[in-house]
């Protein structure tokens, strides 16, 4: 469920995300208007809780893939609330490219896919990677909370024959291995995000 969610949330979220920066005030092609549309959007959809968005997605979810509840289920709400999640972590991450850069990019003529492929995308790719964690250990968290109505996985053995069958062994269990696999899709993007970070590379 997480991977798919987070594969989907980046596929989606990206564009959003750059988007997003492109028609800011600061970004190559402001349109205020468009912008702000796209901005209330992406904070609405952040603000609903988890566990609501599974909810009123269920109808949408079934008509989708023919089920509201299980694992395969739990992906659309989740790649739902995650792209808008990794939309605003990609927006803040090329915000933080340098103005020269891009300032130098465009005195050379670079077309504005060149620059945003190359220099905006390729500055912010470390930025990029840790958002990649960070969104994929939210989802390890909204995941469990999709046990709660049979959602499958981690969270349904923790809540069904864990908490609700007492059996304090699996409910604990559960939460360890969350735990742990939230710590370890942390580690990983931690680690990438160095081994692809430029300005580390060019010290180096």
């Amino acid at each position: 469920m997480v991977l798919v969610a987070t594969v989907l949330a980046v596929v989606g979220g990206l564009p959003l995300g750059v988007l997003l920066h492109l028609t800011s005030p600061v970004g190559l092609n402001p349109k205020p208007v468009l912008n702000k549309v796209l901005g209330v959007i992406v904070d609405v959809v952040r603000s609903v809780p988890f566990v609501v968005l599974l909810v009123v997605l269920a109808s949408f979810t079934r008509l989708l893939i023919g089920t509201s509840i299980g694992s395969s289920a739990v992906i659309v709400p989740l790649t739902i609330g995650a792209i808008p999640f990794f939309a605003r972590l990609t927006q803040n991450a090329l915000r933080e490219v340098g103005f020269t850069v891009v300032e130098a990019a465009i005195t050379t003529g670079s077309s504005r896919l060149r620059i945003v492929w190359t220099v905006l995308l390729g500055e912010a790719r470390a930025a990029l990677v840790g958002a990649v964690g960070v969104t994929a250990v939210a989802l390890i968290g909204y995941a469990a909370m999709a046990g709660a109505i049979g959602g499958g996985g981690l969270g349904t053995t923790a809540i069904q024959d864990g908490y609700q069958g007492y059996d304090d062994r699996i409910l604990y269990g559960s939460v360890v291995v969350l735990g742990l696999l939230a710590f370890a899709m942390q580690l990983i993007t931690d680690r990438t995000a160095k081994l692809v970070d430029r300005r580390r590379t060019a010290a180096g």
